[in-house]
């Protein structure tokens, strides 16, 4: 199955915590971009993310993280689509008094979050 990789940088409008912690709720809104266009390529349409069944959040994101999500459909029925997604911190934020606007590429990526969900497309409004 294709899969779809959307790459950003977290931002300090991003951070919603004490210490510039990004709120996990924006891992979940890049997922639904990352859906969006699977749904899109698979189908024509950008469909409804109708749930999430599974959310893992397994390291903290910091503004100035550089994620990496990506997506895939493992099933298809009708006009539903099951999805899975996974994001990864590839460059952090050093925190740093002296050096205020460090950042260091990670040799592996830390993964950041774990999900699965369905989305749906209608089947009068696919096109492919």
């Amino acid at each position: 199955m294709e899969e779809v990789l959307i790459r950003m940088r977290m931002s300090s409008h991003d951070a919603h915590y004490a210490g510039q912690l990004v709120d996990g709720a924006k891992l979940l809104e890049i997922f639904g971009d990352v859906a969006t266009e699977l749904l899109i390529r698979s189908d024509g349409d950008e469909g409804l993310f109708v749930a999430y069944d599974n959310v893992e959040f397994t390291a903290p994101v910091y503004a100035g993280d550089f994620i990496e999500a990506t997506g895939k459909i493992v099933k298809k029925g009708n006009s539903s689509r099951k999805m899975e997604f996974l994001a990864s911190k590839v460059i952090a934020n050093v925190a740093d008094a002296e050096f205020d606007s460090a950042a260091e590429l990670l040799q592996e990526p830390v993964v950041v979050c774990r999900a699965s969900g369905t989305c749906v497309v209608p089947v009068e409004k696919q096109r492919y």
